[in-house]
């Protein structure tokens, strides 16, 4: 029997916790769990209100990899839930609010999805999001090239931007926006990508044909669709390695834009980024700060 283990006065069973889940690094799902329970202060911000998506790799990424929206079989009535409306039918979804709602989903083994929305205010957005996702031999200097255009463009129109790597091998670009459904988000989205593709042509594609992006930047506004999710801030993601979407500064960008780093971060690189410098994406929560979709 799996011993149970108490958080914030829920008790959890956290099972199989030194099964290997990233060979590459010899990663285990305890220390998976160690690295979510360190992280919690700054993670938990970016999910609380938010329908997660979960997609579970149980065995590690060379194992079975699959999404789960509803609510899995077998969670705890404490954990709180959600009816999302979607095209097939209302959902009811996982909300990890706090910290033992964030461990027992950890437990799961999977990476955090959310979307640009809240289930406090479902019909507006309230994050903008880029996905840039470099078609080899393109790679990560090109998406920082891209990602301070982008950055810049935003200025001209009143919106901060904020960038973290995507885990993987791209950038997520992030800016808090107000009054503006997903669908008004999403077609100034779609706006900026083609303003991208016209000022940088050899260097951004925006449309989403694969025969397209080789050596290119596919600048992936369709994310900002109300049914869309993106991978959350501080999430591990189903890779070889334990990598970790990970908050970074405009600094960092410009560096490795000049082939100055790669920006790939593992959990405990990110447990020491944040020791030192907190959330680097602290300021999506600040109202003020908020900008206005034209």
């Amino acid at each position: 029997m799996t011993p149970l283990t108490s958080v914030d006065g829920r008790r959890l069973a956290l099972s199989n916790l030194e099964k290997v889940l990233y060979p590459a690094d010899g990663f285990t799902k305890g220390e998976v769990l160690h690295y979510y329970a360190t992280v919690a202060d700054a993670l938990l911000p970016h999910l609380r209100d938010r329908a997660v998506s979960f997609l579970r790799y149980p065995d590690g990424a060379a194992g079975q990899v699959f999404f789960t929206k509803n609510v899995p079989p077998g969670t705890p009535e404490w954990v709180a839930t959600a009816e999302v409306a979607r095209a097939e039918g209302p959902a009811r979804m996982v909300l990890v609010q706090d910290l033992a709602s964030l461990m027992w989903a950890a437990n799961l083994v999977a990476e955090f999805h959310t979307h640009q929305w809240t289930v406090v205010r479902p019909a507006l957005a309230d994050r903008l999001v880029l996905d840039l996702d470099p078609g080899p031999p393109a790679g990560v200097a090109e998406c920082c090239r891209v990602a301070l255009w982008l950055r810049e463009r935003l200025a001209a129109d009143g919106i901060e931007a904020h960038v973290k790597t995507s885990g993987a091998k791209g950038l997520h670009l992030l800016a808090a926006v107000r009054d503006a459904s997903p669908g008004r988000v999403s077609a100034y989205a779609k706006r900026l990508a083609v303003a991208a593709e016209a000022a940088l042509p050899g260097l951004v594609v925006h449309r989403m044909n694969r025969g397209l992006r080789p050596g290119k930047v596919f600048v992936d506004w369709s994310q900002n669709a109300a049914r869309k999710t993106t991978a959350a801030p501080y999430t591990l993601r189903a890779r070889p390695e334990a990598t970790v979407s990970t908050p970074v500064s405009w600094e960092e960008v410009a560096g490795a834009a000049e082939g100055q780093g790669d920006l790939s971060f593992r959990a405990g690189e990110v447990v020491r980024r944040v020791a030192e410098h907190g959330d680097l994406l602290a300021p999506l929560f600040e109202t003020g700060r908020a900008g206005r979709v034209p």
